[in-house]
C-alpha cells in the first residue's frame, strides 16, 4: 500500500472528514513517529508493533560502479519489530 491508497482508504472509512483533514491526520501521525525516533525514542503501537532505531558502526564499503573502497560513517537506522497480534495474523495456525 502506498500513501495515496492509505489516504483513499481512510477517506472512504471516514466520509465526515474532508480529504485535506485526512491528509493532515496522516502527516501528523508520520511526523510524530519520525520526531520521536530522531530524539532516540521508541514508538509502540499495541497489536501492530514497535518502531525504534539501531546503531550501525562505521565500516569500509565498495562503490559498486568503480570497485573503489569508501568509508561509510556510523549511523542510526530505523527498525520495526512486529507485535504478537501482527505475527499471528501473518502466520495463522494451520
Amino acid at each position: 500500500m502506498i500513501r495515496s491508497e492509505l489516504l483513499q482508504a481512510l477517506a472512504k472509512d471516514n466520509p465526515d472528514l474532508r480529504a485535506e483533514e485526512v491528509e493532515q491526520v496522516v502527516d501528523i501521525f508520520f511526523d510524530e513517529i519520525t520526531k520521536r525516533l530522531a530524539e532516540g525514542g521508541r514508538v509502540e503501537l499495541r497489536g501492530f508493533g514497535a518502531f525504534s532505531t539501531r546503531e550501525r558502526e562505521a565500516r569500509t564499503g565498495r562503490n559498486p560502479r568503480t570497485g573503489e573502497t569508501v568509508q561509510v560513517p556510523a549511523k542510526r537506522v530505523p527498525y520495526f519489530k512486529p507485535g504478537k497480534e501482527m505475527r499471528e495474523r501473518l502466520n495463522p495456525a494451520s
